[in-house]
């Protein structure tokens, strides 16, 4: 009864940071709307469609005049996520051969959404505080 609980105890942890990750990748990608795509619309000469965009998404101003905030909440969550991946990285999959290779797919495809994450939030970052000086 016990092993029960612990392995649906464990299967909750890795349920958890599979959450965060994928809403670490929401977040991350707020950073790529908030300073890539405009920087990638306008060295490409598509400075009308960027006109179109924001007129049409007025929050996209928004978001672009407070991306300390945007940066730093998409840091926290990427951070929280990681943290989770941790966690959960030795948590028992069940004993299920089937269940086992669900658990051990689910946990890579986890890990690989948390590394794009961290992947757009470095292009975002750049885009948004290293490009300027280059301008």
């Amino acid at each position: 009864m016990t092993a029960n609980v612990q392995t649906d105890v464990d299967l909750s942890a890795v349920k958890t940071a599979k959450r965060a990750n994928i809403l670490s990748l929401f977040t991350s990608g707020s950073t790529l709307i908030c300073c890539a795509l405009p920087a990638t619309l306008v060295a490409i000469g598509s400075a009308a469609t960027l006109t179109s965009l924001v007129s049409n998404f007025p929050q996209l101003i928004w978001i672009s005049e407070h991306k300390p905030l945007v940066f730093g909440l998409a840091g926290a969550m990427l951070v929280i996520a990681g943290y989770l991946q941790w966690q959960a990285r030795n948590a028992p999959c069940p004993a299920d051969p089937q269940l086992a290779a669900m658990c051990t797919k689910a946990r890579k495809n986890a890990l690989k959404i948390y590394w794009l994450s961290v992947a757009i939030f470095g292009v975002g970052a750049f885009f948004a505080f290293i490009a300027p000086f280059f301008v």
